[in-house]
């Protein structure tokens, strides 16, 4: 068999088909020159007319997003056809360089952070371990130190501010962009090395110093109370009736407390209070991405608002929850434990035709779904979850239930 190792890469390999991102690498004499967003190299003499020309590549993972997109800082990758064209060196380096953009959502929400840079970044660097140079367009000194632990595990080097950067970097090799395989999850076959979102959890407990690698196991230890997080929401998507929650939780043997996972928490307190606890319940958004910091086998329960948001819901958490070994229910709430029955009647399209609110894009089905629904949950109804939840942990008095999905479809 043909040793796979043994292969020469091109000097220019890019991706511009993938719907999230445009990537390139660059194995050549790379210089980058930041304030100029350019980067230049030497092309193979090999390399025909087509593949020996100027490119332009946005690197941020939403390219699909008009209004992201346009907002992000366009880098040109040039081939250098003469040695005099090359711009002098300033820094010689002799590892890999990663541009990229934060890019525009990122820094709203947890969400994005993860979602738009975090996890890609793991994906297109982990394999370095850490020989790497971040260059970050549209760079926000405060987002760095909010994650700067997380960083520190990805490369040993300092970031460079891409855009005010005006000496000339020069590598052996670099990657243009990010690679993203979802929203919020990795695929282990499409890695070098195979990572998985597993391995981007263990990196977690490793940056913020998480003691707990693994949940309660109840089966083992029924002595000790299982912790249950509610993640509230204080603007939309409320949970309005939480101390009924509490309550249930606390009758079913839960030791029980509510936090509000606030973009302004020291990310390394909330992280090391989220891995204290063996359950998480939050209704749909952003605050959920906390479960990268719950221990293996711990329960993740989403509840999804009225709308066809299941999809959403689950790509955007129940996957990554699910590929980094944690256990995931999800709840679909009725709608009469939603309060857009108090805005709307029951024959509204908003009940009885949701689809037609997608179609307008996703401006005019979250304006309804997203932002002017709470929800008051029917704690008869919703106490199966909650069983099912102990169960997951070990606890064997209850009935299995079916399925680990509390939706109609």
């Amino acid at each position: 068999m043909k040793n796979k190792s043994s292969k020469v890469p091109p000097v220019l390999s890019c991706n511009f088909e993938d719907y999230r991102s445009d990537v390139c690498e660059i194995y050549s004499n790379v210089r980058i020159h930041g304030n100029s967003s350019s980067i230049f190299f030497t092309p193979d003499q090999t390399m025909d007319l087509e593949e020996n020309k100027t490119r332009t590549i946005k690197p941020y993972t939403r390219k699909y997003d008009n209004y992201a997109i346009a907002n992000v800082r366009t880098v040109t990758i040039n081939p250098l056809h003469t040695s005099t064209e090359a711009p002098k060196c300033n820094k010689y380096h002799y590892i890999t360089a990663i541009v990229f953009s934060k890019g525009t959502y990122s820094g709203k929400n947890f969400f994005h952070d993860f979602s738009d840079v975090l996890v890609p970044l793991f994906i297109t660097a982990r394999q370095f371990e850490g020989e790497v140079q971040i260059l970050m367009a549209d760079l926000k000194p405060v987002w760095i130190e909010k994650y700067r632990k997380y960083f520190n595990q990805i490369s040993n080097y300092e970031i460079i501010d891409f855009n005010k950067e005006n000496q000339v970097h020069c590598y052996p090799r670099a990657i243009v962009g990010l690679y993203s395989h979802g929203d919020f999850t990795v695929d282990p076959l499409r890695t070098p090395n195979n990572y998985s979102m597993v391995d981007l959890a263990k990196l977690m407990r490793r940056a913020y110093s998480l003691e707990r690698d693994f949940a309660i196991n109840l089966a083992e230890d029924s002595k000790t109370k299982p912790r249950l997080l509610i993640i509230a929401r204080n603007q939309t998507r409320k949970l309005i009736n939480v101390g009924e929650v509490v309550a249930l939780g606390e009758e079913l043997g839960f030791e029980v407390a509510v936090n509000e996972s606030s973009f302004r928490t020291n990310v390394g307190e909330f992280a090391r209070m989220v891995n204290s606890f063996d359950v998480i319940l939050g209704v749909h958004g952003a605050g959920l991405s906390n479960e990268v910091f719950l221990p293996t086998n711990a329960v993740v329960i989403q509840i999804i608002p009225l709308g066809n948001l299941h999809w959403i819901s689950f790509n955007y958490f129940g996957l990554g929850a699910t590929n980094m070994k944690l256990k995931y229910v999800q709840y679909c709430i009725s709608e009469e434990e939603s309060t857009l029955t108090d805005l709307y009647r029951r024959d509204h399209a908003v009940f009885r035709d949701p689809g037609s609110f997608h179609s307008q894009g996703w401006g005019a089905m979250s304006k309804i779904y997203l932002d002017q629904q709470n929800v008051k949950l029917n704690i008869t109804r919703f106490k199966p979850v909650l069983t099912r939840a102990l169960e997951l942990l070990g606890y064997k008095n209850y009935v299995t239930w079916p399925d680990l999905s509390f939706c109609d479809n």
